[in-house]
């Protein structure tokens, strides 16, 4: 698999987790972590393995977070199985940067949410 094959396959893999994160797919979404993973949303805090993750993202989603959209997305390919993502976001609840969104390849091919580190710049009610 070459380079542009690797940031296909992981904007694909965010891709897809936006989408079930817009039908509020919340066992999708926290799945696709790493179960060590580190959640860090600024000013929300930090959060660290699936557990965590989930009641930071199912609360917030099952209150009616949807449409989410990356734009502005670069990537970075750190090695053959490490990619990072960042972007800008927007939501029916606000808006902000994502500055590290580290997927790894895991031993199954799978892409999956090692780091996440986004900021919330805006915020309004749903």
């Amino acid at each position: 698999m070459n380079n542009q094959e690797r940031l296909i396959e992981v904007l694909q893999a965010s891709k897809a987790w936006i989408d079930h994160f817009n039908f509020g797919d919340v066992a999708y979404c926290v799945d696709r972590y790493h179960p060590d993973a580190t959640l860090i949303a600024s000013p929300a805090g930090e959060f660290r393995g699936r557990q965590q993750i989930e009641q930071f993202w199912r609360p917030f989603m099952t209150q009616g977070a949807t449409d989410l959209i990356y734009t502005q997305i670069w990537l970075k390919e750190l090695d053959a199985d490490t990619v990072v993502l960042g972007a800008h976001w927007a939501m029916n609840v606000g808006s902000g940067i994502i500055s590290h969104e580290q997927w790894q390849r895991n031993n199954a091919g799978i892409w999956q949410l090692y780091r996440d580190e986004f900021s919330i710049l805006q915020q309004q009610e749903p």
